[in-house]
């Protein structure tokens, strides 16, 4: 004789804990968003690294392989005509606000998932600073020449900097 309303044998589909299937909702909604974030981070590189640099600031870099398996990084400037106008001046400051300010908040998202000790994110916010520096890396390379080599131009400029602020009259009251 089967006892339906025992408690000792649950029926079919009662054998699941509640605390369980939110458990697993919760680990497919990380998968999920996980995976859209890495889609939307991959859209975004690739349209301004192929798109936005060429269009608003006239720069573009890529990597090329020669027939003997050799990687080449090819970094290009467009030449800029004497007229530039206002929307396209304005256009390349927020191209170049963009591209700065993007690393700094990927940044601060990882300290923040540290801190936090939510190590799962970890491996977005990683794959997102990443691909920000690389654009951001490219595109510097790009503006300052891709032959140069980048410690040195930082050098000449602090070294001209300090050498402003030392030959600075002082100021008398």
């Amino acid at each position: 004789m089967l006892r339906q309303d025992s408690q000792e044998a649950p029926l079919f589909g009662e054998d699941f804990d509640p605390v369980d299937k939110r458990k697993s909702k919760i680990n497919s909604g990380f998968i999920g968003c996980m995976v859209a974030i890495i889609l939307l981070l991959s859209c975004d590189f690739w349209t301004v690294k192929n798109v936005s640099g060429r269009l608003l600031v006239g720069l573009r870099w890529w990597n090329q392989v020669d027939e003997k398996g050799t990687s080449h990084w090819v970094f290009e400037s467009k030449k800029r005509a004497h007229s530039e106008d206002a929307t396209s001046s304005a256009d390349s400051r927020i191209f170049w606000l963009g591209l700065i300010v993007c690393p700094v908040f990927w940044m601060f998202f990882v300290f923040s998932i540290v801190f936090s000790l939510k190590i799962k994110w970890l491996a977005v916010v990683i794959m997102g600073l990443v691909l920000q520096w690389a654009n951001l890396y490219g595109y510097v390379r790009c503006k300052v020449g891709g032959k140069s080599n980048l410690r040195k131009l930082a050098k000449s400029y602090l070294s001209v900097q300090i050498f402003k602020q030392v030959m600075k009259e002082p100021e008398t009251s």
